[in-house]
């Protein structure tokens, strides 16, 4: 008897994702595109525009977004032109393209998707046929979309919404508008963005919209997706308010004015006979003023006593607000989610910040974040990490290249990396000695230089990453390349010459840094003053981990004693930072190794920042999100704006 065939396993159903986003005329924005490829984590510098990618994604596909008003206003438009030399609409455009729509989605909306490859990098019908040569094995079909905002003359109003950006239907030939172009569009409207799940967390906010009741809000959104009653929540609320005897309780002095006014007013209005011709209720009996004056409380652990949620410390808030996001998440089905999260680490601990970032990958469809913690980018496959750079308002994104250093590495750099990723520019060592060598000279010349000129590499925003050995130091150069990093190399002279494969990946330094010594121990010993050698000897022998049987330093030692002893003490600690040791014992600016010192006056000089004693410079200012309100169009034509 044989075994029976295991049961084929079904392949996983692939969640919503956003694959492409394109940019024109929106925030700091003039034009630009981002490539996404499942979950990814957007990371450059203040003002790169990764908060207008986010913001970008939720013009097109939130939801919510149409209870404010307006949509968009004039600082949503790139330099504020809204209108352009000849007074028409410069109008906001952004496309997103979706792939793995459900099945049932598809079918519906088919004849508003089109046919995508990402082998080939795009949609296959361009100019509206299919080329032949289409025979690849990952055509799906995608649906584009665009947001079109712009500013209304005859309304003076600025007006926006989302529309399916399909391929417009083909005229007939003896139609009289064959050959002009078609811009007619669809609208894409509340329901359908519903159903592409797209929730975003901004950035540390007060909370007081996100949490109140008011249309749009968290609380609302979970009011209505849990309500299945026949009778909402605010009819209900309404009706207990209003049959309130007395309205809001046995209050003597309240019940003498209502007696008061009821027979002041008797005397020239007519009012009911009634005992409760007069009352005092706890709101205008209104669903808006109901959303305006009901507030949540909440008692956190410490105090135990209920306060309004916007009492609470900021890191509390957040989580609060996130913690809402995931629930509405549940509410919807998470693993159809498109979740987009600014900078998760505001007022949060490493441990938080790492638990939010495991709990969005593990349970959300496509989670985009945004962030500049090394705890967040530590949760994230490197694969995953975007760079977003943005120069004279264009826009790009760019990708790690992986496959230029082996897997294992990455893992175990991966602390490093993280914070190599966030860095302005990065110092490639050769090994550990070195790096900590160079961070601890970095420290004494700031301490020591009395004109207080010289900036440390932290705060000039540099970050020392150890690739371990020297025959690895060419290979990390192209990598950190691909992220747009300023580079350097900093290394011994090689012991056997470079390869060609390795000259070339060294020429992708900003600056490649060679000493004239073989290895750092003799870089110290040759460059560092005798008299410096001998504090170190000094220091080191009461270290815990000094090799003793190296000996110690007689009395009265010569130079060449100190410099012998040092020597061997260096090379047999190596890597256990007695280099750095040797460094600190520098009390005096030319007590610095030269070789070391000129390496770092490079470095500041290529990554220069304004001092903070002095004024900076003014630089684009990437706005924040604007209160807007998305009202529902009909279909329209664009021709005036397109």
């Amino acid at each position: 008897m044989t075994d029976a065939a295991p049961p084929e396993q079904e392949e996983p159903i692939k969640p919503l994702v956003v694959r492409r986003l394109e940019i024109t005329n929106f925030r700091g924005v003039k034009k630009g595109t981002v490539e996404f490829h499942g979950d990814t984590l957007l990371v450059g510098g203040n003002n790169a525009g990764k908060s207008t990618i986010c913001e970008a994604l939720e013009l097109v596909l939130g939801p919510e977004r149409g209870y404010r008003r307006p949509i968009v206003n004039e600082h949503d438009f790139h330099a504020g032109r809204y209108l352009d030399d000849e007074g028409n609409p410069q109008p906001i455009l952004i496309d997103v393209v979706l792939l793995n729509l459900p099945d049932e989605m598809e079918k519906k909306l088919f004849s508003k998707t089109r046919p995508w490859s990402d082998t080939k990098g795009g949609f296959l019908d361009v100019d509206g046929a299919v080329p032949e040569d289409t025979d690849v094995d990952d055509v799906c079909r995608a649906l584009p979309l665009k947001f079109v905002g712009y500013y209304d003359r005859q309304e003076d109003d600025f007006v926006g919404a989302t529309y399916f950006s399909h391929p417009v239907e083909e005229v007939a030939e003896d139609d009289e508008n064959f050959g002009k172009p078609q811009t007619g569009l669809t609208f894409f409207n509340r329901e359908w963005k519903l159903r592409c799940g797209f929730i975003y967390l901004r950035t540390l906010r007060t909370g007081r919209r996100a949490l109140s009741l008011q249309r749009g809000s968290l609380l609302d959104t979970i009011l209505r997706l849990g309500d299945t009653g026949k009778e909402s929540m605010w009819e209900s609320t309404l009706k207990q308010l209003s049959s309130l005897d007395p309205a809001i309780g046995d209050i003597p002095q309240l019940e003498s004015i209502q007696d008061q006014v009821r027979d002041r007013m008797g005397r020239f209005v007519g009012l009911s006979h009634d005992d409760d011709a007069t009352g005092f209720f706890a709101s205008d009996l209104t669903r808006d003023n109901l959303r305006e004056v009901v507030q949540l409380f909440l008692k956190s652990s410490e105090s135990n006593h209920p306060v309004p949620f916007d009492r609470l410390g900021t890191g509390s808030v957040n989580a609060l607000v996130f913690a809402l996001l995931t629930h509405i998440a549940d509410l919807r089905g998470s693993n159809a989610i498109i979740f987009a999260m600014e900078e998760p680490e505001i007022a949060l601990p490493p441990h938080a910040q790492r638990r939010i970032a495991k709990y969005l990958l593990r349970n959300m469809g496509q989670a985009i974040i945004t962030s500049h913690s090394p705890y967040v980018i530590e949760e994230f496959d490197l694969k995953a990490v975007t760079s977003i750079t943005r120069k004279d308002g264009e826009l790009s994104s760019d990708r790690i290249d992986v496959d230029k250093v082996k897997a294992s590495a990455l893992r175990m750099n991966r602390r490093q990396l993280a914070e190599a990723v966030l860095a302005r520019g990065v110092v490639v060592a050769e090994g550990d000695t070195e790096a900590k060598m160079l961070l601890a000279a970095s420290y004494v010349y700031e301490a020591v230089d009395t004109t207080g000129k010289y900036v440390p590499l932290d705060l000039i925003g540099v970050s020392v990453f150890d690739a371990t050995s020297q025959s690895s130091v060419p290979k990390w150069g192209p990598f950190f390349e691909t992220l747009n990093k300023v580079t350097f190399a900093f290394h011994d002279k090689p012991k056997k010459a470079w390869t060609e494969s390795q000259q070339e990946a060294l020429g992708t330094y900003q600056i490649n840094f060679e000493s004239d010594y073989s290895g750092s121990e003799e870089l110290l010993v040759a460059e560092l003053p005798n008299h410096v050698l001998k504090r170190f000897l000094e220091a080191a022998a009461s270290h815990a981990e000094y090799p003793t049987d190296k000996g110690y330093l007689s009395n009265e030692p010569s130079e060449a004693e100190v410099s012998e002893l040092a020597r061997k003490v260096l090379f047999h600690k190596k890597g256990s930072g007695f280099a750095a040791l040797a460094i600190e014992q520098c009390q005096a600016l030319d007590e610095l190794p030269v070789t070391i010192k000129e390496f770092l006056d490079q470095v500041g000089a290529t990554m220069a920042l304004p001092s903070l004693d002095t004024e900076p410079e003014s630089d684009d200012i990437e706005e924040g999100d604007g209160e807007g309100d998305d009202d529902p169009l009909a279909d329209i034509d664009l021709d005036d704006i397109l």
